[in-house]
């Protein structure tokens, strides 16, 4: 397992990462110091989830048009030019809203390509048998040191410099790009061209077709569309009502990587303790709970770092189910497109959601948006609640055979 191009894959994963947290970490913050308009704010966080919006399912045919490699590298050198214009600009005194729309809309259409390009190279420098450990790794990566080390650097870089926020990012995104360079061994993707048009179509329709597949993303598109009416306005949230500073913000969002590490540790136990249908119910039942306590309860930085925690440790269970549920119910020629579909329509979900943060934000307060979010996904897991349950899964197990 540990070859020299599974090391470098993992080197290019944690310092594109490092680039792309540092920066992502600080976006509601400069657009808060730009504007103290709820809804003008939210826009920032709007342009940085529209790649997921208008690309993943396009991403998934290019991944099996190009070969990988150069792929992921020609994504990450656009990511470092948008770190490098992002210094630039604040050396410069231009870094407006829409310049910060711009440069986040263009670093997450770059995440968007290595995220999917990473997870399809993993088969290709792992063998079989381990695959289960370097997947666990890269998480490892993504969650324990990401996001617990690298928000709160961009909290205090930018408490000291804009610009060193954009030079440092670009540096670790550079290194990436140099380690892409290396990798080896890496095989071409196998797949003739065809028509994209009608292979995406397939994915849809199965994910679509299958009961549970489809109440699983309908409950996770509303979970999106409720964690982003409360992340596109946290930043204010933070400054005006747990009146905390950019150092704050960036502590609060290591408290919710702590949380989401917890539940990596936990996930896989307490799936196997309770079953899949009973530990995703708890689980967004969990969710549901922690975003009407931050709306409802005396603010107080603790107690929401706290819960802001537990809701992602829960979140994180909740991944493990879908993901594996997934991978279980769709049959392997279809898993790629599956799994781009879902994240298409689930995550297409959050610049709607941050949109109607920043207006739900304006009219009734930057409390009562969580009370709002806590709502809307309440709503979904309402709608799905009866196909979730071990009878939906039982049905799910027979339809596929075993």
């Amino acid at each position: 397992m540990e070859s020299s191009t599974w090391r470098r894959l993992q080197g290019v994963a944690l310092a594109a990462s490092c680039g792309e947290g540092v920066l992502l970490a600080v976006v509601p913050l400069l657009a808060a110091r730009i504007t103290s308009d709820p809804w003008a704010v939210s826009l920032a966080t709007t342009a940085s989830q529209l790649p997921w919006v208008l690309f993943p399912l396009l991403v998934g045919v290019l991944i099996d048009r190009v070969r990988r490699a150069l792929l992921l590298g020609l994504a990450l050198a656009a990511q470092a030019l948008a770190c490098v214009a992002m210094a630039l600009a604040a050396h410069a005194g231009l870094l407006s809203l829409p310049v910060l729309m711009v440069i986040a809309f263009v670093l997450l259409a770059g995440q968007v390509i290595t995220e999917n390009t990473r997870a399809a190279l993993v088969p290709s420098v792992v063998p079989d048998d381990a695959l289960d450990a370097a997947n666990a790794r890269l998480l490892l990566i993504d969650v324990g040191v990401v996001r617990f080390l690298v928000p709160p650097l961009g909290g205090f870089l930018l408490v000291w410099s804009q610009a060193a926020v954009g030079w440092i990012a670009a540096a670790s995104t550079v290194i990436a790009v140099l380690l892409s360079l290396r990798l080896r061994g890496v095989s071409a993707p196998a797949k003739p061209p065809g028509r994209p048009l009608r292979e995406i179509r397939e994915g849809l329709r199965h994910l679509v077709a299958n009961k549970l597949l489809r109440s699983i993303t309908v409950a996770v598109s509303f979970a999106s569309f409720a964690w982003f009416m409360g992340f596109s306005t946290l930043a204010l949230f933070v400054e005006h009502v747990l009146r905390l500073d950019a150092r704050g913000y960036g502590l609060l969002l290591a408290c919710t990587a702590v949380g989401f590490a917890a539940g990596a540790a936990i996930a896989s136990r307490v799936i196997a303790r309770l079953g899949h249908p009973l530990a995703m119910r708890i689980a967004v039942t969990v969710e549901v709970v922690c975003k009407l306590l931050v709306g409802v309860v005396p603010a107080h930085w603790s107690f929401v770092a706290v819960v802001l925690a537990v809701h992602m440790a829960a979140s994180f269970v909740w991944s493990v189910g879908s993901q594996s549920s997934r991978q279980r119910f769709t049959p392997p020629e279809l898993l790629g497109r599956v799994l781009t579909s879902h994240r298409a329509l689930t995550w297409g979900m959050a610049p709607l959601g941050a949109v109607a943060g920043g207006f739900v934000a304006s009219a009734l307060g930057l409390d009562l948006v969580w009370v709002v979010a806590a709502v809307v996904q309440a709503l979904g897991v309402a709608l799905v609640w009866g196909a979730i349950s071990a009878a939906g899964f039982a049905r799910s197990v027979a339809a596929a055979g075993g």
